[in-house]
């Protein structure tokens, strides 16, 4: 697990010289799927629970306001995959937490550059929102992942949900992995 005490202080990067770029001049970008529980108490029996429906994540409205997506950008030269998460978790949605697992790698075709950049996103479980943060003037909202599947116009994003969902529900083991995480109210 990898968490901000882990990583160096926070300062935007003020250019894209420094970021990392494929072997066709595409970007590589990280990113995460801040995630939390919902508290379940069914009365009936008197258990705490947790299923997917007690499964919320964070998501944030893009740059022009008009989708629904998950913290991301650029990977810079001087700093860890996991420090990049940790800054964009920070920088987009004003969260901090911490990485749990990676879920995978995706090519996908930027809409503004037209080039294929590669995507690697990591399970983020978060323990702190901000009040304010460096893009604030973005929407961010805990949503149901129906509501992602719906709303994402990103299929490689909700791919990633997928993956995040099969890993903290997929198996027995995750599923008590999932029990022991941080409960909210």
């Amino acid at each position: 697990m990898y968490s901000m005490e882990d990583m160096a202080p926070l300062s935007p990067p003020k250019q894209r010289s420094h970021q990392r770029y494929n072997d066709h001049g595409g970007r590589r970008i990280v990113g995460c799927i801040p995630y939390r529980f919902k508290t379940s108490f069914n009365k009936s029996t008197g258990e705490n629970g947790i299923s997917v429906n007690q499964l919320e994540v964070l998501v944030i409205s893009s740059q022009n306001g008009g989708a629904i997506l998950f913290p991301k950008g650029g990977w810079e030269e001087y700093e860890s995959m996991e420090d990049a998460v940790l800054r964009e978790a920070e920088e987009e949605a004003g969260v901090r937490g911490i990485i749990k697992d990676r879920l995978g790698k995706w090519i996908y075709v930027s809409r503004r550059h037209k080039s294929n950049y590669e995507g690697v996103m990591f399970s983020f479980i978060v323990k702190e929102e901000l009040s304010e943060w460096l893009e604030c003037h973005r929407e961010r909202r805990w949503v149901s992942v129906e509501e992602v599947k719906k709303g994402c116009p990103h299929i490689w994003m909700k791919e990633a949900l997928d993956k995040l969902v099969d890993k903290l529900f997929g198996g027995v083991g995750q599923q008590q992995d999932a029990l022991e995480m941080e409960r909210i109210d």
